[in-house]
């Protein structure tokens, strides 16, 4: 069994803003199907990779440990069912359980929580428009998904360097 820090804790956006250039992963946790993007060295474009069901949080998290050591990544961004109003409910309590199972297995790599209202809505609008149905829908959605995340969170990145002079 492997060593898990049990002292992590996810950092923030802002604090993301200040690491280094390189690849970033970004998930789209589900129950069923967990989508999974990274973003280019530069951390300027998100490019979906895949979806993965391994079944379960803890098999969902072992299985995103490993893909992220092998791409060598330098943060995660998970994405964070924020309500509308901009209240947490359960489902985001469940994101951040599950973004500190996986920040234990990926210590030092930071972990952070990002919203992501709207953009399963988004993904589907685009596969709308592109007439994407039935099974191949369900085997992108996610992952699109996920590459949203990511590339709302590159932007964020970006403007946050830009603001603070950190480019």
């Amino acid at each position: 069994m492997e060593d898990i820090n049990l002292n992590v804790s996810l950092v923030t956006v802002e604090r993301l803003a200040s690491i280094l250039p390189g690849r970033i992963m970004a998930v789209d946790y589900g129950d069923v199907r967990t989508g999974v993007a990274f973003s280019d060295e530069s951390q300027t474009m998100a490019f979906g990779q895949s979806t993965i069901s391994p079944g379960g949080a803890r098999k969902t998290a072992l299985e995103l440990s490993k893909m992220a050591r092998e791409n060598k990544v330098v943060a995660v961004v998970v994405g964070n069912p924020i309500n509308m109003d901009g209240s947490h409910g359960e489902r985001s309590q469940k994101m951040q359980d599950f973004a500190l199972m996986l920040a234990r297995r990926l210590d030092p790599v930071p972990v952070t929580l990002f919203d992501e209202r709207m953009t399963t809505m988004v993904a589907a609008r685009y596969l709308n428009e592109t007439n994407t149905r039935g099974q191949k829908r369900r085997s992108v959605i996610d992952t699109l998904s996920a590459q949203i995340i990511l590339q709302n969170a590159l932007d964020r990145l970006k403007h946050l360097r830009e603001s603070n002079n950190l480019q």
